[in-house]
């Protein structure tokens, strides 16, 4: 059975960082891409980042430069270093693995999520 988790998620000031943890175990394949994701209460879920098996990163508009994804998907382990946080970045963080066909949408594997609260 797969099994996503994450950790790091935590309460910060303005400015501040934080970095997210993520691992996926349960099974022997490696993962076409691993992405993070984030859901603020009232709106949808947004893809905000991913790494390929190849190492390629891709970020949203709205995380570029400021979050940055580290990690081997080969050994199905990622993180999602997070810096000068905005109140606006307050949400429930999600990693995900094994998208069939484009890495920002479609994942078949996610874990239960992490919260981050940006206070100002």
């Amino acid at each position: 059975q797969v099994h996503v988790q994450e950790s790091g998620g935590g309460s910060v000031q303005t400015g501040g960082s934080l970095t997210l943890s993520c691992v996926a175990s349960g099974y022997t394949t490696t993962p076409n891409c691993m992405g993070w994701f984030r859901q603020a209460p009232g709106k949808e879920r947004e893809w905000i980042a991913y790494k390929t098996q190849t190492g390629t990163t891709h970020y949203s508009k709205s995380v570029q430069g400021r979050f940055t994804v580290t990690g081997d998907v080969s050994t199905k382990t990622m993180y999602l270093q997070m810096t000068n946080l905005k109140p606006e970045n307050s949400a429930m963080y999600y990693c995900a693995t094994e998208a069939p066909y484009y890495c920002t949408v479609n994942y078949k594997y996610w874990g239960q999520g992490t919260q981050v609260t940006v206070s100002s």
